[in-house]
Parts: C-alpha cells; sequence; structure tokens
C-alpha cells in the first residue's frame, strides 16, 4: 500500500499523486493507493495519516503500508516512518519545514483546488513538534532530490538522511522533473509488483 503525501498548498490533484495513482491503476493497483486532500493543521495532517495507517493494518494486513512524501509530505513521512518503523520515499522533502514555511505565515491558496485558507504560527508551532532531529534506521527511507531545487536546498537533505538510499540527480525543479522514470522504482521499495 502506497500512501501518498502531497506538499503545502498542494492536493491529490497534483502531477506527481496524479501520475502515480494513474500508473498503479494501469498496473491492477488502484486499491493499493491512498492519497487524501491533508488538513493545512499539522497535527490534523498526521491523524488522518495514522488513521489510515492504522486501518491498513487491521484491514489490509497483507500490504504493507509505505508512505511517499513530496516536499511538506515528506516532513510528515518522516515522522510517521520513525513512529510506525514504515518505509519511506522522501521526494524533495522539507527537511526544515518550521523554519522554511514561516515565510507563508498569512492568507494562502492552494495551488490546485483554490481553497483559500490561513497559515498560521500555530501551525509553525505543530511542526516544530513533529521535527526530528535525526533519523534512527536509514535503511528505511529512500531520498530522491533534484538539484535544481527552486524552492529547498536539496543539500539539506541529503545530509538529514545520510546513509540511505538516494537519487541526487543534476537540475530539475521542486516538482521533481523525472518523477515518471521512478515510478515502478517505488512500486518495487514498496513491495508491489512493478
Amino acid at each position: 500500500m502506497i500512501i501518498y503525501l502531497h506538499g503545502f498548498r498542494s492536493a491529490p490533484a497534483s502531477i506527481k499523486a496524479q501520475a502515480l495513482q494513474r500508473h498503479m491503476a494501469a498496473k491492477g493497483l488502484a486499491h493499493a493507493f491512498w492519497c487524501e486532500q491533508l488538513p493545512v493543521s499539522p497535527r490534523a495532517a498526521i491523524a488522518l495519516v495514522e488513521a489510515q495507517i492504522a486501518h491498513c493494518r487491521r484491514e489490509r494486513p497483507e500490504l504493507r503500508p509505505t508512505l511517499v512524501g513530496s516536499s511538506l509530505g515528506g516532513f510528515y513521512a518522516t515522522w510517521l516512518a520513525e513512529k510506525h518503523g514504515l518505509a519511506a520515499a522522501l521526494v524533495n522533502p522539507a527537511v526544515v519545514a518550521p523554519l522554511s514555511l514561516e515565510a507563508w505565515v498569512g492568507p494562502q491558496t492552494n495551488l490546485y483546488t483554490g481553497e483559500r485558507f490561513d497559515f498560521t504560527a500555530r501551525h509553525i508551532e505543530e511542526l516544530r513538534a513533529l521535527d526530528i532531529a535525526a533519523i534512527t534506521r536509514p535503511e528505511r527511507y529512500w531520498l530522491l532530490v533534484e538539484t535544481g531545487d527552486e524552492v529547498l536546498d536539496y543539500r539539506d537533505a541529503v545530509a538529514k538522511y545520510a546513509g540511505a538510499r538516494q537519487t541526487v540527480l543534476a537540475g530539475g525543479d521542486h516538482g521533481f522533473s523525472r518523477w515518471n522514470d521512478y515510478l515502478d522504482a517505488l512500486l518495487a521499495f514498496a513491495g508491489l509488483p512493478s
């Protein structure tokens, strides 16, 4: 089971989420993909994903949950992987989310749904509570970054996930322009037929 966590101001309609969902559906794996709109509140987002993890373990124990997180979703995936002992693929993750998102406090608009929302100082505090200083088992992580990320410094992620499997690609952007090249590898990472 792939649990896909989108980024800040993003949605299940994002390019990466849609591409992965279509790819899995084409391989008869639609039942093994989960991606829902994450609440603005980090605490509420974590609660939603933890409910899905619990559901997977209870109702579909044959489908081991694997987290795939993009940007802020990668920040969440790291906390969840550490707490629940899960594997996580992190795509241009927001390694220092509490710091990098401070500049975004105020009114925001979701890039895919058009929904307006307020991102507050309380949300920053919720992010701080989820910050993982160091990962404990690098072997359960796969980092995918492009050096041309215009939003986040890929070197922060390379350092944080030292010892983990790392795919560092020259150029690209924050959207991870070569995403489609790695979909089968993501399925294999999740233990699904590719």
